[in-house]
């Protein structure tokens, strides 16, 4: 028998198993920057993802402050209105009107039960060295409604337009001149129907302008002297 052969055979096989496997280096260092991209890339993602939830919360924080805030900044406004007592509506035309306020926003102001003044001048008045002007006014308190157009009893006024408003004391002479009115007519103001006429020369067209039933009430201004 040949042992020889044999024996080389086995150290053949024992050296080749011995023998370490060397891989490919290029297929290493590909695999490694593929592990460092991947790892960047999910870095990146996890920021991404981290700053537009931050933005998300912070738009839903902004929009319901908004609401609170601008809800409750319209509501404190309106919660000056004492609903039991008359308001006045100064605007910045100079024209004033009386009634009661029922809405308030950045918008408009909302008034009902309306009414305004209307000044006449009555008296004489002199020009000399010694002698004085004197003018009564009055002023007559008008009950919206029985105007030549006819408006109903509500008026919507732009925010824009008003300077203030007040709540008016039931002591007051306008407040006691509306309970008077309303105490004269219980069913509200009916309107007398207005006539017109026309000219043939010219533009001109003369109106009788409607009244209420029952007169207007009127309040009386102190006399003025001026020297």
């Amino acid at each position: 028998m040949d042992f020889s052969n044999r024996t080389n055979q086995q150290s053949n096989v024992a050296s080749s198993a011995q023998q370490p496997t060397v891989g490919n280096p290029i297929s290493t260092n590909f695999k490694k920057m593929g592990s460092r991209v991947n790892n960047d890339q999910n870095k990146l993602f996890r920021i991404i993802s981290s700053v537009l939830v931050l933005a998300v919360v912070i738009l839903i924080i902004g929009l319901l402050a908004y609401l609170v805030y601008g809800k409750n900044n319209s509501n404190n406004e309106t919660s000056y209105i004492n609903t039991t007592k008359l308001q006045a509506v100064f605007l910045n035309t100079g024209q004033v009107y009386f009634g009661n306020l029922k809405t308030i926003n950045n918008n408009y102001y909302i008034l009902d039960n309306i009414f305004y003044l209307q000044t006449s001048n009555n008296g004489s008045s002199t020009a000399s060295s010694s002698s004085s002007t004197a003018a009564n006014t009055n002023v007559s308190l008008v009950k919206l409604g029985c105007e030549l157009h006819a408006p109903y009893d509500q008026m919507v006024i732009n925010s824009s337009s008003v300077t203030f408003w007040e709540n008016l004391k039931p002591t007051g002479q306008v407040a006691k001149a509306v309970a008077a009115f309303e105490k004269a007519n219980p069913n509200g103001q009916t309107c007398s129907t207005p006539s017109t006429t026309a000219t043939n020369s010219g533009n001109t067209v003369n109106t009788t302008t409607p009244t209420a039933n029952g007169s207007n009430s009127t309040v009386t201004t102190p006399t003025t002297t001026k020297p």
